[in-house]
């Protein structure tokens, strides 16, 4: 063999050497073993799911902010982004079912507490909003069942007893709601509204000494409250202190001077003090506030009543009527304006309705005039 042929030889041998060394690398970095692959999987995984929880994250942030700030919808949005982003994320579905409930969208808030119970069935609060929505729908034995629940899972939720209350309230169970009222006072001793609202169940008792000290207990707690200030001026007003209602309804006035449930009330206690056009002011006040508010208008046609103009005292019957069908009170008005139009098939038409909507007045002149 020649030196050439060796050398060349020599060559190839290192060259092939060479080639067969890098085949060697490319293959440890494409071909990795089980265990390899499984490590690169997770890590893959593990990249995917945390980018996917920051930006679940970032969205949740953003919803709460939209909230604070009222923009409901806005903030509907971004729960869903940070649901979809992270779907087991619990507290995106519990904000999202306290902003369906906030706006009244009861059954979307139903679904999507639904949804997060079963997720988590220890989760107390989403008991509590579900209950929010069942009560919102006129579920009243499914709402109680959830903060039944609720207020097992966390005893200390004040509000969730005071919701219950409130159910109670509805329901006409007065007593039941000041137990709960009264433990939600108990919780929260600063709580405006269950003083407020055990202050309501003693006035639908009748026990109107006890309802204003209740009343006047909120407002220390918040001297503002302007519908505090109203239930104070009505409760007076049905225990004839008429200085005091109107002093109530002033005060309401002073600080919201668009509440228009005040200027209807001090209107009504005008009106049983005989003084005909100052009521008659605050009702068309009560009105230019709130042109949907059918109380105004048949406390309207009841000055026209007095006033002897029974055309215009049924117009303004006829409107609350349009209002509101089941307006119990419009009815004996329109009623009574009938009967002064010598129209009396139509006002015993008007009292007997009246009489079936539950108003004392309407079986009264039902059965005097149309039997």
């Amino acid at each position: 063999m020649n030196k050439f042929s060796s050398q060349k030889r020599i060559h190839f041998i290192l060259l092939t050497s060479f080639l067969s060394f890098n085949f060697c690398l490319n293959s440890q970095i494409e071909m990795l073993t089980p265990k390899e692959l499984a490590y690169k999987d997770s890590i893959t995984k593990l990249n995917q799911q945390n980018a996917s929880v920051a930006a679940s994250q970032t969205s949740y942030n953003s919803g709460v902010d939209f909230f604070g700030k009222k923009d409901y919808t806005s903030a509907l949005k971004e729960f869903q982004h940070s649901i979809n982003s992270d779907p087991n994320f619990t507290a995106a579905y519990y904000n999202k079912g306290l902003t369906e409930n906030e706006i009244g969208k009861f059954q979307d808030a139903l679904t999507t507490l639904n949804t997060l119970i079963t997720k988590d069935p220890s989760y107390s609060k989403a008991y509590f909003q579900r209950g929010r929505a069942l009560q919102g729908l006129n579920d009243f034995s499914k709402a109680e069942k959830d903060y039944e629940k609720s207020i097992q899972l966390d005893s200390k939720n004040a509000k969730a007893y005071y919701n219950y209350g409130t159910l109670r309230f509805m329901q006409q169970d007065y007593n039941d709601a000041i137990k709960y009222f009264t433990k939600t006072i108990e919780l929260d001793p600063n709580s405006a509204f269950a003083y407020n609202d055990r202050g309501s169940c003693y006035k639908m008792l009748g026990n109107y000494p006890k309802a204003i000290a209740e009343y006047e207990e909120a407002l220390r707690k918040n001297p503002n409250l302007v519908f505090v200030l109203n239930n104070v001026g009505t409760t007076k007003k049905k225990a004839k202190d008429y200085t005091g209602a109107l002093a109530a309804f002033n005060r309401a006035i002073s600080i919201d001077a668009g509440y228009y449930l005040a200027f209807n009330n001090r209107g009504a206690t005008q009106l049983e003090q005989g003084r005909l056009d100052d009521a008659e002011k605050d009702f068309k006040k009560a009105i230019e506030l709130n042109a949907k508010y059918a109380p105004a208008y048949s406390n309207l046609s009841g000055i026209y009543f007095k006033k002897k103009d029974y055309q215009k005292a049924k117009d303004m019957a006829d409107k609350a009527i349009s209002l509101d069908s089941k307006y119990a009170s419009a009815y004996v008005n329109r009623g009574n304006a009938n009967e002064m139009l010598r129209d009396l098939n139509a006002a015993c038409e008007d009292w007997n309705k009246a009489k079936q909507l539950g108003a004392e007045l309407g079986k009264k002149y039902y059965s005097s005039n149309c039997n």
